[in-house]
């Protein structure tokens, strides 16, 4: 399983109005796309971290362009990508990774 983080600032709009744009426009975008799992949004200061989880790299990517057009179409020059990154998730006990051969986390 791999998953997706991303980096966002914003310096306008409300964090809880962004939050419910990409809850209701995102996230169902995501969840149309092949290997799809899950997907968490994240506010610290001034920065929105997003992070989803995808079967595959190969559709972790795709997110990504999902995720990019989605962004310019609806959040404008409010929002600003800052990284992004995708990898191969180790352990997670929401999603029932575990590194131990046999154990669901």
């Amino acid at each position: 399983m791999h998953g997706r983080m991303a980096r966002y600032t914003y310096t306008g709009g409300d964090v809880q109005e962004l939050a419910q744009k990409a809850e209701g426009g995102l996230l169902p975008i995501f969840q149309s796309q092949p290997g799809f799992k899950a997907y968490s949004v994240i506010s610290s200061g001034d920065e929105i971290v997003s992070f989803s989880a995808w079967e595959t790299a190969e559709q972790a990517g795709a997110a990504n362009t999902a995720a990019s057009e989605w962004v310019a179409e609806n959040l404008g020059d409010d929002f600003e990508l800052t990284e992004t990154k995708i990898g191969e998730i180790l352990f997670s006990t929401t999603l029932g990774v575990s590194t131990i051969v046999g154990a669901h986390a």
